[in-house]
């Protein structure tokens, strides 16, 4: 009988893939007058397709110590392109930056302030940056010769955009990052809440749908943060009239505050003229802008007229205009002749105009740009010196590139041109009759406008059980209200109500 030969076992090719070091650490802050512990951990979670790793994807995750049966609640922000700095270093995290009452910066150098509103002291939290954003990244693929060979033979580009940075695929990272993520930390069975800000309130709606259907993962609440729900609505034009009617209410709130409202009356309350300002829009402005010249002279010179009334601008513009005035031609020309410009994304802003004599919006948004340096220093801080996090990649808040990029899906026919996520929230609150849901804006929003998510919701046709799931509150500031002290404050507040109402929370 012939001897066997021993047959040697030879070791797998394909190497396990490690991400970057992460690091922990064991904090705390003062909270309502008392030291409160957490435990801080920011780290990378590879995503995966078939099984190979193909980017990875950093996250802070905030918990406390011996508490593992609490909420965990997931946040992001939106952009495309934007990093979850905003929400946590702005209003849900244990430390925030350290701003005005009013939102604005204080003289550099700028300090980290203990969050006496972050959201850790009822559930714990994930902040999620984006594959591009944040610290997150791609995983480069190693290419052979020939695979070089056939991609110049093909006329293509050896860089190429990432391919999570497209609508469908970008939700699917999510949803794998928040599956990895339960696994790992064996957290499967808490209660799990999402909550995102702008296009990142646009995700919430979509992983509504999307993590419940096809990941596993019961939501106990989505929390949409000033989101941009259909994207038909912010694209004005003259045969799209509805964004005209969205921002209106948000125009005569700002010129109710700058004092330009020839509407408004003595002693009424601000929230009583946005009411007024919203009912016209709804009522008399609407119907005129939709039928054009079907609509008489002089009924378009009377609503026309009333309109320029109630934001504060000339008559004569707003009717040459047709009564469409942009919110870029808003911010620039209503405190024109004060030298002055207002903000796109906080409009009760005012700042010193740099090109007063340029008839186009050219100055940097006095609530979104002036931020920036403040809120990357509060990142690395929290980052590099509380957490002791060591890497020299830079932290990308706002990733110009990702956005440039941004793509719809590949599948999508040339033709289709709604997308929106307000069905795949309706699919989402049928799918889980325990969900819960919060919406939120800031009144003087111009890019986000409030009047848009209020339409929507009274067209979605909920059955009376699922409108006493939904919680909608807007705050007096603009797309990041929540750096307003009292609008942060009262925020919290309701949120606290929210996480009780959905059954996590003890009275």
């Amino acid at each position: 009988m012939a001897e066997l030969k021993k047959q040697e076992t030879k070791p797998e090719s394909k190497s396990e893939y490690e991400a970057p070091k992460g690091q922990s650490a064991q904090l705390s802050i003062s909270c309502a007058g008392e030291s409160m512990a957490y435990k801080a951990e920011s780290k990378w979670i590879v995503l995966r397709k078939a099984e190979k790793p193909t980017a990875e994807v950093f996250c802070t995750t905030y918990t406390r110590e011996g508490e593992n049966d609490r909420p965990v609640t997931f946040v992001f922000n939106g952009g495309p392109g934007a990093s979850s700095v905003y929400l946590h270093m702005g209003a849900l995290g244990p430390r925030r930056v350290d701003l005005s009452e009013t939102g604005l910066p204080k003289a550099s150098p700028h300090k980290l302030a203990d969050n006496e509103e972050t959201w850790l002291t009822f559930t714990d939290l994930v902040f999620v940056d984006p594959v591009g954003t944040g610290l997150s990244r791609m995983i480069e693929k190693d290419t052979s010769k020939e695979d070089s060979k056939q991609a110049s033979k093909e006329g293509e580009s050896q860089k190429k955009p990432s391919e999570y940075w497209k609508m469908k695929r970008d939700l699917e990272s999510i949803g794998e990052f928040v599956r990895t993520w339960l696994s790992q930390h064996h957290r499967w069975e808490s209660p799990v809440f999402i909550a995102g800000e702008s296009y990142g309130g646009y995700r919430v709606g979509k992983l509504a749908k999307v993590l419940q259907k096809d990941y596993g993962v019961g939501l106990a609440g989505a929390i949409m943060i000033s989101p941009a729900l259909e994207f038909s609505l912010l694209d004005a034009t003259d045969y799209n009239v509805l964004p005209y009617v969205d921002t209106f209410p948000t125009m005569a709130a700002a010129a109710f505050v700058h004092g330009k409202s020839r509407k408004a009356k003595k002693q009424e309350s601000m929230d009583d003229f946005i009411q007024r300002a919203r009912a016209f829009a709804l009522n008399e402005l609407l119907p005129v802008l939709a039928s054009g010249e079907m609509a008489s002279e002089s009924k378009r010179t009377q609503v026309f007229n009333s309109a320029a009334d109630f934001i504060g601008m000339p008559r004569p513009v707003v009717l040459r205009k047709n009564g469409r005035i942009s919110i870029t031609y808003f911010v620039k020309n209503l405190l024109r002749e004060d030298g002055k410009t207002l903000g796109l994304y906080d409009a009760s802003v005012a700042v010193s105009d740099p090109f007063q004599d340029r008839d186009e919006l050219d100055s940097p948004d006095p609530t979104l740009h002036i931020l920036e340096r403040v809120f990357a220093s509060a990142i690395n801080t929290q980052l590099r010196r509380e957490i002791g996090l060591v890497t020299d990649r830079d932290y990308e808040l706002l990733s110009h590139e990702v956005n440039t990029s941004w793509k719809n899906d590949e599948q999508t026919h040339s033709l289709q041109s709604q997308f929106g996520a307000v069905d795949d929230l309706r699919y989402g609150m049928s799918l889980n009759e325990h969900m819960q849901v919060f919406l939120t804006h800031g009144l003087f929003d111009l890019v986000t406008a409030f009047t848009s998510s209020d339409r929507l919701l009274a067209l979605m046709k909920l059955t009376p059980e699922q409108k006493e799931r939904l919680t909608v509150h807007h705050y007096p500031g603009g797309h990041m209200f929540y750096t307003w002290k009292a609008s942060r404050e009262a925020f919290t507040r309701d949120i606290k109500a929210f996480y009780r109402r959905a059954g996590e929370l003890a009275d």
